[in-house]
Parts: C-alpha cells; structure tokens; sequence
C-alpha cells in the first residue's frame, strides 16, 4: 500500500492552516505553519495560493482544496477516497455527513479518537503491525471499517511493550468523542453509534467535496 513519506508539516502549510497531522506538536511552537506561515516551495512567500494570479480562488479550487484537506487529514489516497465517496453517495442521507462518518469509522482513526495514539498516523502504524484486536479478533488493517458495537483492544501479546505500559497515562490526558466509549485501565474501547456532525472536525467542507465529484 503507497503513503505519503514525505515531511507532513508540508501539507498543513500547503491547506494554509493546521491539519493536526503530528499530534501534540501541533500544539507548540515548533508547528510549522506557526513558524513559516505560506505554501511550501521557492515561491511560498511571493507567489499565491493555488497559482492563482489574481489571488482569488477559483470555484473548482475551493472544491479541490476541500477534498485534498480531507483526504490528508485521514491519511487515504485518492483511489480509495473516491471509493468512499460512492459508498455515502449510495446510502441514505446526506452524501457529505456520510463520507465524513464512513471517514471516522476507519480502525485507525477509532484508534487515535480512543486516545490511543498520538495522531493517525501513529495509530496507522500501531495497527499495521498487529498491535489491536477488533472484535476479539487480530487485525493489521487500518483501513477496516467499524459499525456500532465493534470493540477494539490492545492485543495480550502487546502490552508488555514499553508504549503499552505507559500509553493509559497518555491516553488520560487525551479527550475521546462521546461516540466512542473507552476503558484506559483495559486499553479498549467500542463504537457506541455514529458520529454526528458536530463530532467531527469543524474545518472540514463536506458539502465542496460532495460539489467537486459532481462535477
């Protein structure tokens, strides 16, 4: 499976604001955007976004912008992305909010939202290499889809590694969402139901990404 290698501090600067990609760095002053402010490249400071020399935004690139702000924050590449698209255009409701909660029902975002990991990609890895179980059963599948009543934990053969046996008192400091329930004590959690909107992050546009695979 292909991902993006290179430094993801480049993509936040690229969205001109903070994607959270680092987890608790974002919060400092080391985050990049924080320190240099504009669009990576030789022309980040003088040229405008999106090559744009008027310097305003096009309709298809607010479009553009939104969905490539989605797919970086949750860590998916353009294939499966638009996969996921048709999916919530398939199902009933909103075609936005069922991307967004299709999106948050990956295993490894359900991962970082039970506090579990720092960011995605973290919690990408920690599941990659076996460390979780869904539903009893051992998974190295970031990309699986959990459904309400789906319960993850830390696999036994795991929690005698060092992260393991410090990752309650982490995940004490880390809120959860109310659709997740979670024991820090046990290292496990459930999918109580889906998210609701507001549950989800603010700076996503939903409704341009539904606008630009209408096209």
């Amino acid at each position: 499976m292909s991902k993006n290698l290179g430094p993801v501090c480049r993509l936040c600067r690229r969205e001109g604001e903070k994607l959270y990609l680092k987890g608790e760095r974002c919060f400092t002053p080391k985050c990049a955007i924080d320190r240099r402010p504009f669009p990576p490249g030789q022309h980040g400071k003088t040229g405008s976004r999106g090559g744009n020399r008027s310097g305003r935004e096009s309709d298809y690139l607010r479009q553009l912008r939104a969905k490539q702000r989605a797919r970086r924050v949750y860590g998916v590449l353009e294939r499966q992305f638009r996969r996921y698209y048709e999916v919530a255009n398939q199902r009933r409701g909103l075609t936005g909010l069922n991307l967004l909660q299709i999106l948050e029902s990956r295993l490894d975002n359900v991962v970082y939202r039970l506090g579990f990991a720092a960011n995605r990609a973290q919690a990408r890895l920690l599941v990659t290499h076996g460390h979780f179980m869904v539903n009893g059963r051992r998974t190295d599948v970031p990309s699986m889809l959990l459904k309400e009543g789906d319960t993850v934990a830390v696999r036994e053969g795991s929690r005698s590694l060092e992260y393991f046996k410090v990752m309650p008192d982490l995940a004490e400091s880390r809120t959860s969402p109310s659709w997740v329930d979670r024991d820090i004590r046990q290292m496990s959690g459930s999918v109580q139901r889906l998210p609701e909107r507001a549950e989800i992050d603010g700076f996503l546009n939903e409704q341009l990404i539904v606008e630009y695979y209408s096209r």
